[in-house]
């Protein structure tokens, strides 16, 4: 059966340990392992703007063996003339894997219906995976055992990045805490899973409006930002609305006194958080930028051979 990856929760706990293992063996040995030696190639396709994703899968897929086929949307059939189904079912005769860094879910959903090859979701409004990958693969690197953990999430409790912490936090056996506005805490139902895998790992949800509580604490403080792509229109009530939220060095100084802070990027400094944060001695957002290369090289490594 083929594997795909479209949220966190599509691998288990001890899935999610061996794909982290694997990370680590690769930064450690870069060129070691050349599962799509041929080369062959990986579609890699953008509906939105890229810098990290672009670059680690591009290399990642070079580090691998293989050959990226970078795709604009723009400049192909994709959600033009052709639905996802079709344009899986052209690729999949033509390349080992696919990787989507897209708006909706339900595109990616309906191209891992419709392919025998795995699908990879590079970013989708609902989920970040493969980005939880990487902070998950940073957060062991410099706390070791993830279980038992506390983190908290700060901002857009509806966000990709929010929600991918739930879920991947959940499966980790991690304490995971969110802090938003009401309206803008997490989907019920990605909490509801989330509340269910948490059960069997000894994890748990916690959603706060008040972040000086949810910060108390914490091993690990994370934020992203108040207005992603797709969203611009939104930007004046966002600002107002989150401002509170804003991780600052007196907010640090809630959590544990080696918490560390983390952020996927790109950060609007002076915003969701301060440069006095982002630049400091807690901050580990280069890290775990680079860590996006080993845990996506891991991820395809391993769900190509799952298949």
């Amino acid at each position: 059966m083929t594997r795909h990856f479209l949220r966190d929760d599509d691998v288990t706990p001890e899935e999610q340990r061996a794909i982290l293992d694997l990370a680590e063996t690769l930064k450690k040995d870069r060129f070691g392992t050349k599962p799509l030696a041929g080369p062959q190639t990986v579609a890699v396709i953008f509906d939105k703007s890229s810098t990290r994703t672009r670059v680690s899968f591009a290399v990642g897929i070079a580090d691998l063996g293989g050959n990226p086929l970078i795709i604009s949307t723009a400049n192909s059939q994709l959600g033009g003339k052709e639905t996802a189904s079709d344009t899986a079912r052209v690729l999949e005769r033509q390349v080992a894997a696919i990787v989507w860094r897209t708006y909706a879910q339900s595109g990616l959903e309906e191209m891992a219906r419709g392919t025998t090859v795995p699908v990879i979701n590079a970013l989708s409004d609902d989920f970040h995976p493969c980005q939880l990958l990487a902070d998950l693969l940073t957060i062991r690197e410099h706390r070791g055992e993830l279980a038992g953990l506390t983190v908290t999430f700060l901002g857009d409790g509806r966000s990709n990045m929010a929600q991918s912490y739930v879920l991947a936090c959940a499966v980790a056996g991690i304490h995971v805490r969110v802090a938003s506005p009401a309206d803008y805490a997490p989907d019920d139902a990605v909490v509801a899973d989330a509340d269910a895998i948490a059960a069997r790992t000894g994890g748990s949800v916690v959603l706060f409006t008040d972040p000086i509580e949810s910060v108390a604490g914490a091993d690990v403080v994370v934020t992203d930002t108040w207005v992603s792509m797709g969203k611009e229109d939104e930007k004046a009530e966002r600002l107002t609305r989150f401002g509170q939220y804003q991780v600052t060095t007196e907010l640090m100084a809630l959590a544990k006194p080696d918490a560390l802070f983390l952020h996927c990027l790109p950060a609007d400094r002076g915003f969701e958080v301060t440069a006095e944060v982002i630049d400091g001695p807690q901050s580990v957002i280069w890290d775990e930028a680079e860590n996006r290369l080993h845990a996506q090289k891991a991820l395809m490594a391993w769900i190509l051979d799952q298949d």
